[in-house]
C-alpha cells in the first residue's frame, strides 16, 4: 500500500514509465532581491546557499558546462539516465526576461535534458515571464518551485523573508492558472511556531493549486543570523529529534490534500556547516523510517484532510509593504 503520493512514481508517470530522470542543480549566477536591496539586504536569516550547491555548481561555468559535468557524474552508473535542469541557487526568475530565456534555453539545448525545474520566490514572477514559461510548458516538462517557507506573516517578517503569504497565494495561483506544475518548499520548525501551527500549514497549503511539496526540517547553519539568534535565545526554538520530526511529518501529511506530490521530508546540509549537530541520517534512511512509522500507525496521506479548511493562518498578520519586485 502506498501511504503517500511519492515524487519518484509521479515523475515516471509524467515523463514516461521507462524514463529515469535525475535533477542536476545549477547556479546560473542570479542573485536575490532580498540581498541586493530591492526588497531587503542580508537575505533570509537562515540562508546559506553553500548548503545545497554541489562542487561543479559555480558561476564561472556556463549552464551547459555545469549540466555536462553533472551528467558525467551520473552517467557512469546510469548510462540511460535523462536529466532535469534544476535552477536552484538564489532566485532563478530574478533577471530580465531575455537573460532568463537565454539561460533556460541553453539548459534545454543540452542532450538528454528533458525538462526544467525553476526555484524562485513568490515576489519574483511577473506575468510577462509566465507568458514565456507557458510556452516552455507546452513543449517540455516544467516545474516552478516557490520558496513558501511559512504561511505565517509574523514568521516571514521575523526571518527577513521579504514577502507575504498573500504574495505566495498570488504567485502560486497565477502560475497554476497557466497550466504549469507548481511546487512549494516549507520549513518545519522555524522559531516561535508551535507544533499545532506547523500541522495547520498542511490545510492552508492544501487550499492552493500545488502539484508538489518539499518539507524541510529547520537546520541552523554556521554564520547565519538565525544561528546567532539560537545562541542568544534558544528558548525561541524547538529543534526536533529525528523521532519527533517523523511523527510531526506524519501528522502533517495526514492533513495534506491527497493528490499533492511529496518530493522530500528533510534537507541535508554538510555537517561541517551545521551550527547544531544533525541527526546523522541520510535521506533514504529517514524516508524508510517515515514509511515504517506510517505502517505502525496505519497512517496515510489525506486521511484527516478537510477540504473546507480555510486558509487562514492563526498568527497575527502584520502588514508588510508590497515589494517592487512583485509589481
Amino acid at each position: 500500500m502506498q501511504r503517500y503520493n511519492e515524487f519518484g512514481n509521479w515523475l515516471k508517470e509524467q515523463l514516461g514509465v521507462k524514463v529515469k530522470a535525475q535533477k542536476i542543480s545549477l547556479n546560473a549566477g542570479f542573485t536575490c532581491p532580498n540581498r541586493d536591496g530591492r526588497v531587503g539586504i542580508g537575505g533570509c536569516t537562515y540562508c546559506n546557499n553553500q548548503t545545497f550547491n554541489p562542487d561543479y555548481c559555480v558561476t564561472d561555468k556556463t549552464v551547459a558546462r555545469q549540466l555536462e559535468e553533472g551528467k558525467s557524474f551520473f552517467a557512469r552508473k546510469y548510462p540511460e539516465m535523462k536529466y532535469l535542469a534544476y535552477f536552484q541557487a538564489y532566485t532563478n526568475t530574478y533577471d530580465s526576461i531575455d537573460n532568463l530565456r537565454a539561460k533556460y534555453e541553453e539548459a534545454l539545448s543540452v542532450p538528454d535534458v528533458v525538462g526544467l525545474v525553476i526555484g524562485t520566490r513568490p515576489d519574483c514572477m511577473p506575468d510577462a515571464l509566465l507568458d514565456y514559461l507557458s510556452e516552455v510548458n507546452r513543449r517540455t516538462f516544467l516545474i516552478v518551485e516557490y520558496g513558501v517557507e511559512s504561511v505565517y506573516d509574523t514568521t516571514l517578517q521575523h526571518i527577513n523573508r521579504g514577502h507575504t503569504h498573500a504574495q505566495t497565494i498570488d504567485a502560486i495561483t497565477r502560475t497554476a492558472a497557466r497550466g504549469i506544475r507548481v511546487g512549494a518548499h516549507l520549513i518545519l520548525g522555524l522559531p516561535q511556531e508551535s507544533r499545532e501551527e506547523l500541522i495547520a500549514e498542511a490545510g492552508i497549503l492544501s487550499a492552493l493549486p500545488l502539484t508538489t511539496l518539499k518539507l524541510h526540517q529547520l537546520q541552523l547553519i554556521k554564520g547565519t543570523r538565525m544561528a546567532e539568534e539560537y545562541a542568544q535565545q534558544p528558548a525561541d526554538f524547538h529543534l526536533f529529534t529525528a523521532e519527533e520530526y517523523i511523527d510531526l511529518v506524519i501528522d502533517f501529511v495526514e492533513r495534506l490534500r491527497p493528490d499533492i506530490v511529496l518530493e522530500r521530508f528533510v534537507s541535508q546540509s554538510p555537517s561541517s556547516l551545521l551550527a547544531v549537530e544533525g541527526w546523522g541520517l541520510k535521506n533514504h534512511e529517514f524516508v524508510a523510517k517515515v514509511r515504517c512509522r506510517m505502517e505502525e500507525r496505519d497512517a496515510r496521506q489525506g486521511r484527516l484532510f478537510i477540504p473546507s479548511s480555510a486558509p487562514a493562518p492563526s498568527q497575527t498578520q502584520p502588514h508588510i509593504p508590497t515589494s517592487p519586485a512583485s509589481r
